[in-house]
């Protein structure tokens, strides 16, 4: 007989204010995580984001820089460092050009 082993345990949701979700997607922006991290993070934690007025890209974009634009950003230096040290990676000199013309698209896009 095989038995359901549950992985994780279900976390009471907890309602808080306005005020505090949004100190609290910006304490964990703060920690480096990106929209979709700090999503997982909250509902971990019980919260979910749907009951709130605000989206956790848009309290990032008030605040800080549009959350899509710096994931393109880092994921290009991630790829720009790899193809410094790999020039023979004929695929990573393509995925570079490709990213950068999707990072321009959006820098155009959000008139930045």
């Amino acid at each position: 007989m095989s038995k359901k082993i549950k992985s994780e345990k279900k976390v009471k949701p907890k309602k808080i204010s306005q005020k505090e979700f949004e100190k609290k997607v910006i304490e964990l922006a703060n920690k480096g995580l990106t929209s979709e991290k700090i999503g997982e993070e909250l509902r971990q934690q019980g919260i979910h984001p749907k009951e709130y007025d605000k989206k956790i890209s848009k309290i990032l974009k008030d605040k800080y820089i549009i959350p899509d634009l710096k994931n393109v950003e880092e994921k290009l230096e991630r790829v720009k460092k790899h193809y410094e040290k790999n020039k023979q990676d004929k695929k990573a000199m393509r995925e570079k050009d490709r990213i950068f013309a999707q990072f321009r698209k959006l820098k155009n896009y959000f008139k930045i």
